[in-house]
């Protein structure tokens, strides 16, 4: 027999994660889906509370999981948290994609980062190394985070500008990504504002791309010509 492992969502939360899932006779197996990103903890913290008492084990298969911040990590902190309280073995599998390239950049397991690491043996005194070393995986890991953000976020102006240059000059999608990219190096100005120009260039009363950037798309749709 199996029961739902979902609590309602709050009013007025952004519902970037749902946590889906069956209890059974062993064990609950919880099925995150969304963004590991603010407020997936409380999210968490929710739905554990809320199981059943007495349940033996708790396993999170994190497949549906497809974007992961820092908050991520706080994330993995709820469910340490609650096993330790309750006495429960808990395992976090099947990563992949973005979010297994953050669990690579923090330094954790990305099989199972709730697994406990075997104790070294010989520890040597290099704690402040160690902690340095960690500081500096989290900092590359915000950074990728914050790149991977602004590269979502850019994602539908250069989409545009590519219908566009597909439109007016008849190339294909990969055609016109090549236009973008390579008038982007050759005016030395970020693809995304490149796209942005000329997207708003395209409106019956937009301006048009400044003289360096209408050169530089020039330039480059003559070279894909055949």
């Amino acid at each position: 027999m199996t029961s739902a492992a979902t609590p309602p969502p709050l009013s007025g939360r952004l519902n970037t994660l749902v946590i889906g899932g069956r209890t059974d006779a062993e064990g609950t197996l919880l099925t995150p889906r969304g963004e590991l990103v603010e407020g997936c903890a409380e999210i968490l913290a929710e739905t554990l509370d809320a199981l059943p008492a007495g349940t033996v084990r708790i396993d999170l298969d994190m497949s549906g999981v497809h974007f992961m911040d820092t908050a991520g990590l706080r994330f993995l902190d709820v469910v340490r948290a609650h096993a330790h309280r309750r006495s429960v073995p808990v395992t976090a599998t099947r990563w992949n994609g973005q979010p297994r390239r953050i669990l690579e950049l923090a330094g954790l397991d990305t099989t199972d980062p709730l697994r406990t690491p075997v104790p070294d043996p010989d520890p040597a005194p290099t704690t402040s190394a160690v902690a340095l070393e960690r500081a500096e995986q989290l900092h590359v890991l915000r950074a990728e985070v914050e790149q991977l953000r602004q590269a979502i976020a850019s994602r539908p102006v250069i989409d545009q500008a590519r219908g566009i240059l597909m439109a007016t000059h008849g190339c294909t999608s990969d055609e016109a990504w090549h236009i973008l990219r390579e008038a982007s190096q050759l005016s030395n100005t970020k693809l995304h504002a490149i796209a942005a120009a000329l997207t708003a260039g395209a409106g019956s009363e937009g301006e048009p791309p400044p003289p360096a950037v209408r050169t530089a798309l020039a330039r480059a749709v003559a070279r894909r010509r055949p």
